[in-house]
């Protein structure tokens, strides 16, 4: 059992920052693929990011492609997403997920296993 829990949301004009922190319980999180995902108000769950086990690997959807970084420290069971530029679409929910080892489809939200409570993202124009 892997509990997630994100921190770091909150409103920022349009072209700001915020950095997201997804802390994992458990033993094994270095075994573990970990993703964010967003939703936004009338609109399904997409693809923000995703970042492999030993973070050599990392995926990002067109729309943040450039702005935003996938990170982890695997010593403090932690994962980062630093979000630049942010832009007044990038407002939702954001989630961090985990799925145990590797993922031949990181952006699909089915195989993952674990998901924390989302953190509220605003950007205001």
């Amino acid at each position: 059992q892997v509990r997630l829990v994100e921190s770091g949301g909150g409103l920022v004009q349009a072209g700001g920052s915020l950095r997201l922190s997804c802390a994992a319980s458990g033993r094994t999180f270095s075994s573990y693929t970990m993703g964010w995902f967003r939703q936004a108000p009338g609109k399904e769950r997409e693809f923000v990011a995703a970042i492999g086990w030993n973070g050599g690997n990392t995926y990002y959807a067109d729309s943040v492609k450039g702005r935003f970084t996938v990170s982890r420290d695997n010593a403090k069971n932690t994962v980062y997403l630093q979000m630049n530029s942010l832009k007044p679409e990038d407002t939702a929910v954001h989630y961090c997920a985990a799925a145990f080892g590797g993922l031949t489809s990181p952006t699909n939200p089915n195989p993952y296993d674990y998901w924390g409570q989302g953190t509220q993202v605003t950007v205001s124009s």
